[in-house]
């Protein structure tokens, strides 16, 4: 029989439970009793969820308090010196302060899962880098489980890609495919560990077999699986890849002495065909149908379409049926959206929903078409009502795409002449400070903005509400003496849905909240249909703002491709045509800001780089599209106007050159975690323009003092041009407390002036 399985669900419950009571242990108002409960009810929630669907396979380990990554560390004794780690079990103030940092330690470093919008903890390999089995949570969670009656099937990071996940600590000189044999072993013990409990499969994630690899990785991977199977030879193995096609490791993964594999056919449907022809007769294959990342209801029968060319070739016994990835980044239950246009949501499915569809699948090719009838007829009828329908196509936006010309691609001039109109205009000191954008999210804001939705506040007690906290943002910002202002954002829930909420195209949740890292979730807009601006949409709180100060005041905007990669975006049409439209919307926005007055206009870009193929071969097209959505977005302004971005938590090293093909007058990144690494690539590439590398990581409750970002600002000095140097923050401010703000951000203005002492000296 075909067998429905899933590859990991959402942990953090439908009312973001596991969220609440992991802030509320943070702020010592909960205690861990609590906050293991907590976890330990969403975790039978799900597998009883799972069970009731028909589900055959259930994913155990899939859950975390922080990061799966980051629970691998510390599974393996991964965990880095600073830590003083002595050796025993790792409690969760331990596992905390690896994931966020603490008044005495630095956090470890974070960066995107793949091209997805979730955040992964970065392992760190030291010098003399060892692993040892050093947990029970794997072990825990599955006794867990069969205690409730659910048999499931235990998820790991493979070896590999945990090794290609992390990096190696300054002065660690080795490869990391000498660490495989220790790691091997390991895991060997690992899954004996599961098989003498009783665990008849496990699944091992290995993404990075959909990537590029090194011939000396695709050896890794023989000699990491040979060693594991020696150690634990008798518990079957179900290899998972997704995010792209096997490609050409697709003999190295049929090779590999496991007993599944399983193939994205959301993401790389024509996988499928070639995997067939060589596909192992000792294997059995899992078809990725329903899509993992997105929130569109299945086309049943294109699903089956493709699926029983698998079952003709294979046999129903050696056929599973899963969703394309893990469920983390999909929103829990489609049931809790009470208020959602019905049309739309007619077209959507949340995570509890495609459980559904995976036993649907499963049922329909195991039964026959015959055995799902009702269900067939019902998909059908949704997607002809999805692909004809009136509210998703609007003919003057295709149009205006079509008539963009390469001249709104470019600036007036280049930078060196922009940059001395912007000088003069702007009369700002050496090592000007900025924040990114937001400030803290405070509860009087949280409760104006819900009261206001609520419709219990009219529009001009909520406008005078936010007026009131923009204003104590511009007077403490004034009395920081910071250089360039802010806003402070206090009408905005969120960088994206803010924006979303008042384009055209647009749809959104209640309770559709995906978690982005940590106990950060957040509620991803539904792009559905053609995208306009039906009028501004930040430019009155803005021109408030500069009304009330003499200084700079910046505009803040979400950039085109971060709004399209951090939205459920439609899949019938290119992403790139998506991408357009949303462009010529920001387009709009800037030059309204400009002539309202606002001369700094920052649009921020952090997912440029998490939009980024996989595969190398496909770079090329995608950045110039993404160069050329920002540049049509920002370009249409005088050189006067100072345009910034940011850009946060991502590698910048391999696509440098088009990050400087953004043209942006200013950039601000992160780099306070890495110490600075992440300017390497700048410096490397000779950036041209002006760059403000962050000095303070706002994702750490840690406020540094105003020596560490003096040692911060002095790295980057020593690299690039102190001409080109801003000082700011690593990102927004909105989920740190005004007591760390106020300490942080004056010790950040305080370091900025000693360097600008420093050069005044230096010079004389």
């Amino acid at each position: 029989m075909v067998l429905a399985t899933n590859l990991g669900f959402p942990r953090i419950g439908i009312d973001r439970e596991l969220k609440k009571a992991t802030e509320s242990y943070w702020k010592g108002m909960g205690t861990r009793d609590d906050l293991l409960n907590t976890a330990r009810e969403l975790r039978l929630r799900h597998w009883k969820m799972q069970k009731e669907a028909g589900l055959n396979h259930i994913p155990s380990n899939d859950f975390s308090f922080y990061d799966h990554v980051l629970d691998m560390s510390c599974l393996l004794g991964c965990v880095p010196s600073r830590y003083k780690w002595d050796g025993k079990a790792i409690d969760l103030d331990l596992y905390f302060a690896m994931a966020r940092g603490n008044d005495k330690v630095t956090a470890m470093e974070m960066t995107k899962w793949f091209d997805t919008n979730y955040h992964y903890i970065v392992p760190e390999f030291e010098p003399d880098q060892t692993f040892r089995l050093s947990g029970t949570k794997i072990f825990d969670e599955f006794e867990e489980a069969k205690k409730e009656g659910v048999m499931t099937r235990p998820v790991l990071v493979g070896p590999i890609s945990y090794l290609l996940l992390g990096r190696k600590k300054a002065g660690a000189d080795y490869c990391r495919c000498t660490l495989v044999p220790g790691l091997a072993a390991v895991y060997g013990e690992i899954l004996k560990g599961l098989r003498d409990r009783g665990a008849e499969w496990v699944q091992i994630d290995e993404p990075f077999l959909a990537l590029d690899l090194e011939d000396r990785y695709k050896d890794a991977y023989k000699t990491a699986y040979k060693l594991i199977r020696a150690t634990a030879p008798d518990i079957k193995i179900m290899l998972t890849t997704y995010f792209e096609a096997l490609g050409d490791n697709l003999d190295l993964a049929s090779g590999l002495p496991v007993q599944g594999i399983h193939l994205d056919l959301r993401r790389a449907p024509g996988q499928l065909e070639p995997a067939l022809k060589k596909f192992p007769a000792d294997k059995i294959l899992s078809l990725g149908l329903v899509d993992g990342r997105n929130i569109w209801k299945n086309n049943l029968s294109v699903s089956l379409d493709l699926a029983e060319k698998a079952v003709a070739a294979l046999g129903k016994d050696r056929v599973f049926v899963a969703p394309s990835c893990s469920l983390l980044h999909s929103p829990i239950d489609l049931t809790q959206e009470t208020v959602l246009d019905a049309g739309v949501k007619s077209w959507m499915a949340f995570a509890r929903q495609k459980l559904d569809e995976i036993a649907v699948l499963a049922k329909g090719l195991g039964e026959g078409r015959s055995a799902i009838s009702a269900a067939l007829e019902e998909s059908d009828k949704v997607a002809e009502d999805r692909r004809t329908s009136a509210r998703i196509h609007n003919q003057g936006v295709k149009k205006r795409v079509q008539s963009v010309s390469p001249d709104m691609l470019r600036r007036k001039n280049p930078f060196s002449t922009r940059r001395k109109q912007q000088h003069e205009a702007l009369g700002l000191p050496a090592y000007p400070t900025t924040s990114i954008g937001s400030f803290p999210q405070t509860e009087e804001i949280r409760k104006a903005r819900a009261a206001f939705k609520k419709g219990s506040l009219d529009e001009a007690a909520y406008e005078k509400a936010m007026k009131k906290e923009i204003e104590h943002v511009v007077r403490w910002q004034e009395k920081a003496d910071m250089d360039v202002l802010v806003h402070g954002e206090a009408e905005r829930n969120d960088m994206v849905e803010y924006f979303g909420e008042q384009l055209s195209g647009f749809a959104f949740t209640k309770n559709g909240w995906v978690q982005s890292y940590g106990s950060r979730c957040v509620k991803p807009p539904v792009i559905f249909g053609d995208v306009s601006r039906p009028a501004p949409m930040t430019v009155k709180w803005s021109a408030y703002a500069q009304s009330l100060t003499a200084k700079p005041m910046k505009g803040m905007l979400t950039g085109p491709i971060t709004i399209l990669c951090w939205s459920f975006v439609r899949d019938d049409q290119s992403r790139e045509e998506t991408c357009r439209q949303i462009a010529l919307a920001i387009r709009d926005e800037v030059q309204d800001l400009e002539k309202a007055g606002i001369g700094v206009i920052q649009i921020d870009e952090p997912a440029i780089r998490e939009g980024l193929p996989l595969r190398r071969r496909d770079w090329g097209p995608y950045l110039k599209w993404a160069v050329d959505c920002f540049k049509l977005g920002t370009t249409g302004v005088e050189d006067r106007t100072q345009i910034h971005t940011h850009m946060c938590y991502s590698q910048f090293n391999d696509i440098i050159d088009s990050v400087g093909a953004l043209d942006a007058d200013v950039i601000s990144i992160e780099t306070s975690r890495s110490q600075m690494m992440l300017l390497d690539a700048f410096v490397k590439y000779k950036y041209p323009n002006e760059i403000g590398p962050g000095v303070w990581d706002i994702h750490s409750p840690r406020i540094p003092s105003a020596g560490e970002m003096t040692d911060l600002l002095e790295k980057a000095a020593a690299v690039i041009d102190p001409a080109q140097i801003w000082v700011n923050p690593d990102c927004g401010l909105k989920t740190r407390g005004w007591k760390e703000v106020e300490a942080a951000l004056n010790n950040m203005v305080a370091a900025a002036k000693l360097m600008r002492a420093k050069k005044q000296s230096a010079a004389a």
